[in-house]
Parts: C-alpha cells; structure tokens; sequence
C-alpha cells in the first residue's frame, strides 16, 4: 500500500493514547491528522505527545475535515452510537471501542446508519487478535482438536476499577465478560444459544451497593453442542489472569497466562516463576496493533473488517441474558433477549 489512510482520533484517554501511539508508531500506513477531546488539554497532550497537528476539543471538526477518512472512537461508552452515526453520515470509516451502547434498540440504529453510508464499522474486540488466542482458535478452525466439546475461559482482573465507572458501565457482565463473550464466540465459530449465570460480591462491598456483582461465573450452551464457561473476578491478587481452554473429541489446546519472562527457579522451598503481567495494556500489546493494523488493511483493500458490528451486537445481548440469568436466576435463552 502506497498511500497512507488519513485518521483522525476521538477521545484522548487511555485507550485513545493507546491507538495513536500505535498508528503513529507501529502502523506505518496510517497517518494521525487530529485528536479531539471534551477535555482538550487531554487532546492537546496527546496531539504533542505523538506528534499529531491538530487537536481539537469538538468532534466535529475531525468529522468534518475532508482529508480523513477514517475515524477511531475512543470516547465514553454512552457516546459511542451517537458517533458511529454522526461519522457514518460524514462518510467516515469508523473504528469504535466496545461497547456500541447498553441498549439494542440504541446499537440497530447505530448498524442502519453505518449500513445507510456504506461505510466500514470494525469493533474493539483485541483478544481476537491477541496472537495466543488466534493461535488457538486457528487450531480449532483447522480441525486439530476434532468436535469441539468444552469451552473454559478464565478473565480475572488485578484490581477493581473506580467505582464511578462501576456506576455507569452496565456492570460486570457488559464491561468485563463482554469480552469473554465475544472469546467464546471467535474461538469455536458457533453462536452461544443459552446462558445460566451465577455472581456474588466477594471483593468489594462497594461494588454490591452500587448494584454490581464483582465475581461471577457463566454456564454457556452453544447451537453446536457444546459447553463452554467463563469465571470472572474484579481482583485476582497475583496478576491479570487472562486463560482459555477448548477441549474436542481428538484433543486441547489450552493458553496460559503470559508473563515477564518464562525461566523457571527451583530451590528447597519450591519451584519459582514470574507472575502474570499485571494489566490489560501489557498482556495486549500486540493485540492492539494488530487490530488497528487490520482495521487500516479493511480500508485501504476494501475488504470487510475482521470484527464486524454485529460482532458487537451479539456480546450485549448475551450480557443482557446474564444479567436476566442472574436476577431471575435461571437459564435464558438469547433469543428472549432479541437477535
């Protein structure tokens, strides 16, 4: 590819800081034009950071700029759909982080719009693209472990996040296990048709009053037969444990945790290793590249992206049917939720 894609940057927080940083450094056929944010000292931070010319605290002046054609949504969830249509009518290409929103009705419109402007959508979904869980999933795909039977995803962060955020993200099952749900999709290639959920607040009482659960486990019934589970925790003292396992008729494949390094020390009161990386930005590092790097290569060869919006539809409904699960306490069906 010769030419560049020129990309304009919405929303300066960690994640966005995260994206330029990598467009500008680690996918050469990119080029960052502008940065906007609410706070624009965020914005122009990042924009001196990274080298960007221009930073901006309205949106619109990036969706408004003729020379960029592709946009990456990095702003608060509950702006999220409002941008993804405002970019398609501006006939922007559009990355957006997870999740579209929290309400279906508010993501369909969101959809019609990008399907309305011919426009690519591609979702933040970087586990996808984490090279040991795409190692595992291609495994799977290939057929080396036979009939899928069971499907085990272990995510537990280090720490829980702010409770202002807990407030607001929908809870537990639609801002952590989300992602777990779109694993349990991308690793077997079959749709979860029913979801029993069970949680209890077990780190932070906090967490509880405000409505949330902080761990919770996932029973998952998939239309090819099989059985899959996720554990969550908001606090796992010793790292961020990040584990899958599919087991099949003819074998397993099975991702460990990364850590710093893999060297092993044995004396008489043990054997030693590193513990897990500590947080998401480590242990997704190249996740991350290679997503964006994707989602550029969509454009520039005008090909579908690799993580469609109905990639991110279908994790909201299956959090919505774990949230019901939960509540009613019970197995519930995604088509009682709405697909």
């Amino acid at each position: 590819m010769t030419t560049k894609i020129n990309v304009g940057i919405i929303g300066a927080g960690r994640i966005g800081r995260v994206h330029a940083e990598n467009l500008i450094y680690r996918v050469p056929e990119a080029r960052v034009l502008a940065v906007s944010d609410v706070f624009l000292e965020a914005a122009q931070k990042c924009a001196a950071d990274f080298n960007i010319p221009t930073a901006v605290k309205n949106h619109q002046a990036i969706l408004d700029n003729p020379e960029i054609e592709a946009v990456i949504i990095c702003s608060s969830t509950d702006t999220h759909a409002q941008f993804i249509s405002e970019a398609a009518a501006a006939g922007k290409h559009i990355f957006c982080e997870k999740p579209i929103a929290l309400d279906l009705k508010v993501i369909d419109a969101a959809l019609a719009a990008v399907e309305q402007h011919g426009v690519k959508l591609q979702i933040g979904f970087n586990r996808r693209f984490d090279p040991n869980f795409k190692q595992a999933r291609d495994m799977v795909a290939a057929g080396k472990i036979g009939a899928p039977h069971l499907v085990r995803i272990t995510s537990r962060d280090p720490a829980p996040p702010p409770l202002d955020y807990v407030k607001v993200s929908g809870g537990i099952f639609l801002d952590m296990t989300i992602h777990d749900f779109d694993m349990a999709r991308y690793l077997i290639g079959s749709e979860v048709t029913e979801i029993f959920a069970a949680g209890a607040v077990l780190v932070d009482p906090a967490i509880g009053q405000a409505g949330d659960v902080d761990t919770a486990v996932v029973t998952l019934r998939y239309a090819n037969g099989a059985i899959g589970t996720i554990d969550n925790s908001r606090r796992a003292v010793y790292g961020y444990d990040q584990r899958v396992e599919v087991f099949g008729s003819e074998g397993v494949v099975v991702v460990a945790n990364n850590t710093p390094h893999n060297a092993v020390y044995s004396n008489t009161e043990g054997v030693h290793s590193a513990l897990p990386l500590y947080f998401f930005l480590e242990r997704y590092t190249e996740a991350y590249v290679a997503e964006m790097k994707a989602f550029i290569l969509a454009i520039a060869q005008d090909t579908a992206p690799p993580v469609t919006g109905l990639d991110g539809r279908i994790p909201v409904v299956m959090g919505q049917a774990a949230w019901k699960s939960y509540r009613e306490n019970r197995p519930v069906k995604l088509s009682e939720i709405g697909l």
